[in-house]
């Protein structure tokens, strides 16, 4: 997985009766001495009352996500193999009970590693090492788990076309490819990720090592306690009892050929909501996690915006499913994740006939025929066109959950790829549009509400000067109610004046979504001194959030430019300082550590150390207009005019169409 360049503590109970056992001397009664917070058991206390859930989890996905590494979990070739990658050498071994590895470590020194846990199962198995100071890594190298026939059966790297050498951010020992940070949250059940700052290390712990039942229904001892208890009610003391399909019926629309939901669905899916906590393209925004919450509470969800997305929305990168099935019109009409999927076997209830699956919605009669699709029946699966796949680690096809209707008319306008030229792929996209055209006609414009994710991705896109249609849009954005929308309109008004923030943002400070309050507290961060006092008190509650989501991920040095841009636009610049060099520290080949500590050292008059670390930020990261452009207006206010030109020449070249260089050179020129 290329890594992203960007827990929850249940108190022991208090047996409040122990106070009358002291006063009176009376046995404590078991009915008021049951824990008042649930607690962790573990998936087997679940098995005896849910037979048929448990055994359907079990050697799923969910069961295998992570296990220690033995003789019968480990599938790679352990039997001396070796692999060639850009003229390093690996070798893959056993010792008795042991796997290692001989491979490049942090210096690019040959070094023996011991396997300690494997990850996945298939198409691919990964494999983890543990280090001295509880940072667990992923190897770089994966196995191919797929059948012979298939390509599979063989050791690959996951960066086969560029090396990745030590030093490198994404080499396999470095914090952008940390366990600990990236991963463990979704491969193991109740982890606490247990980082101290201090010595820079984990002891990351967890109750089942792989995902649980109580990784999705939370805790479950009170829903054991109960059904001891005899209440056999699904939800008895269950934190997060899943209802989305609970008295709901699906009727076929004979007309449309399309199934209709009954009663049609008035509130907030709970499937998606915690299907995303993993299966979403999102980032930590706390250390406990809270059932039953909209994602967005614990979690800073990506919009529709590129690379991670094409501009239609399509899935580019590495973006799992979350933000591609809330674009859809499934989502819309109510479908759920586990209309298709049982959640504990991750099968699809139709079976392995993918057609099937849809038709339990979607008549066959009137789709899985040549007058809908234009091909032979057996040429064509409903996903191939409704539901394309992309390859992602190198092995691991995974299908667009948007579910959109082949738009080859949009490739032609804007490069987007569509369904068609994915199959056919001796053919281009004009002839693709073409032949949609003969069969369907001209693309109707839809009339239908936008999702709320591309509502959010829009209003996130824009800049000033709105037009009257456009600044109506935002302003209903603050007060939309989808979190995702409000998180949109307030990424759009990073560009806008203060006196704007200071009328639209203010309220959001103590909107009932964390990762809302958050963000308008980082937006109004250098306005502090401007608000009301009853907003004053809202954004102390609110920017102490934004330190504790910043601190949740605090083995990252992005966590700490973020403080110290924060604690910086708070007028504490020493505090910054603080932070920045915890950041360079932690990475000092982050050229946005390098960037931000620049910046502040030129606050705070230290001119020579400033230059270095803008010099630095601008040689690490040679595609950033921005790095380069501050550079060179540090040099010529400095009195190094000729220098800064030089930088601008070089950066002009290499960015002939940024406005900020070009003008800044010609002035330069001028003088």
């Amino acid at each position: 997985m290329r890594a992203v360049r960007y827990l929850r503590t249940y108190r022991l109970p208090v047996l409040g009766c122990l106070l009358g056992l002291a006063a009176c001397g009376e046995a404590p009664d078991p009915r008021v001495s049951k824990p008042s917070e649930p607690e962790f058991v573990g998936s087997l206390a679940c098995k005896s009352c849910h037979v048929t859930e448990f055994e359907g989890w079990r050697d799923s996905h969910h069961d295998l996500a992570m296990q220690p590494a033995n003789a019968s979990t480990v599938l790679g070739d352990f039997d001396d193999a070796g692999f060639e990658y850009f003229g390093t050498a690996s070798r893959f071994y056993r010792d008795g009970e042991r796997f290692l590895v001989r491979t490049q470590d942090a210096v690019g020194e040959d070094r023996e590693f011991e396997i300690r846990y494997t990850y996945g199962i298939e198409p691919l198995q990964q494999y983890l090492v543990v280090f001295d100071n509880g940072h667990v890594q992923p190897l770089p190298f994966a196995w191919d788990a797929r059948a012979p026939e298939e390509g599979g059966q063989r050791w690959y790297h996951l960066y086969p076309d560029e090396y990745i050498g030590p030093g490198d951010p994404l080499h396999w020992t470095g914090r952008q490819q940390n366990w600990n940070y990236m991963c463990a949250e979704c491969h193991s059940t109740n982890l606490q990720l247990n980082y101290d700052l201090a010595s820079d290390a984990f002891a990351t712990t967890w109750s089942e090592i792989n995902v649980g039942c109580e990784a999705c229904h939370g805790p479950a001892s009170l829903h054991v306690a109960a059904a001891q208890d005899e209440d056999t009610s699904d939800d008895a003391g269950l934190v997060m009892a899943f209802n989305d399909r609970d008295g709901v019926s699906w009727r076929m629309n004979a007309e449309t050929g399309i199934a209709e939901r009954n009663p049609f669905a008035m509130r907030l899916p709970s499937e998606p909501e915690a299907c995303g906590r993993c299966h979403s393209r999102r980032g930590q925004i706390t250390e406990d996690y809270e059932y039953g919450q909209p994602l967005s509470h614990t979690h800073r969800l990506a919009l529709l915006t590129e690379p991670l997305y094409y501009a239609d929305g399509q899935i580019r990168d590495e973006v799992y499913v979350y933000g591609s099935f809330v674009q859809s019109k499934m989502y819309q009409a109510g479908v759920t994740c586990s209309d298709c999927h049982n959640p504990h076997s991750a099968e699809f209830h139709a079976g392995d006939d993918l057609d099937a699956v849809c038709a339990q919605c979607h008549l066959p009669q009137k789709f899985a025929d040549t007058s809908h699709h234009g091909h032979e029946t057996v040429q064509v699966a409903c996903v191939d066109c409704h539901m394309p796949s992309r390859v992602y680690m190198g092995v691991d096809a995974r299908r667009d959950h948007s579910l959109r209707v082949p738009r080859p008319d949009l490739s032609v306008a804007s490069g987007v790829p569509n369904a068609c030229t994915m199959c056919h792929k001796d053919r281009d996209d004009a002839w693709a549009a073409q032949a949609a055209r003969m069969w369907w006609g001209e693309p109707a414009a839809t009339s239908d509400a936008l999702p709320g994710i591309v509502r959010a991705s829009l209003l996130a896109q824009l800049v000033p000067p709105l037009s009257p249609d456009e600044a109506a849009a935002l302003r209903q954005g603050f007060v939309d109610p989808d979190p995702l929308v409000r998180h949109g309109a307030l990424q759009a008004a990073v560009n806008f004046p203060p006196e704007l923030l200071l009328e639209v943002v203010p309220q959001l400070l103590s909107d009932d979504v964390r990762s809302v309050r958050i963000d308008a507290a980082s937006l109004l961060a250098q306005l502090r001194d401007y608000l009301p006092q009853q907003a004053a008190v809202a954004f102390a509650a609110a920017a102490d959030e934004y330190r504790a989501a910043q601190h949740a991920i605090a083995s990252q040095a992005v966590a700490h430019v973020a403080l110290a841009e924060f604690e910086s636009q708070l007028g504490d610049l020493e505090l910054a300082l603080q932070h920045a060099d915890r950041a360079v520290a932690m990475e000092p080949g982050n050229p946005l550590a390098r960037h931000s500590r620049g910046l502040l050292l030129v606050r705070l008059d230290r001119h020579d150390d400033a230059l270095g670390e803008l010099r630095a930020a601008a040689r690490l990261a040679p595609g950033n207009a921005r790095f380069a452009y501050v550079y060179a207006v540090a040099l010529n206010s400095l009195g190094q005019p000729d220098e800064a030109l030089r930088v601008l020449e070089e950066a002009a070249a290499n960015h002939p169409e940024d406005p900020d260089i070009a003008a800044f050179l010609e002035l330069l020129r001028a003088d």
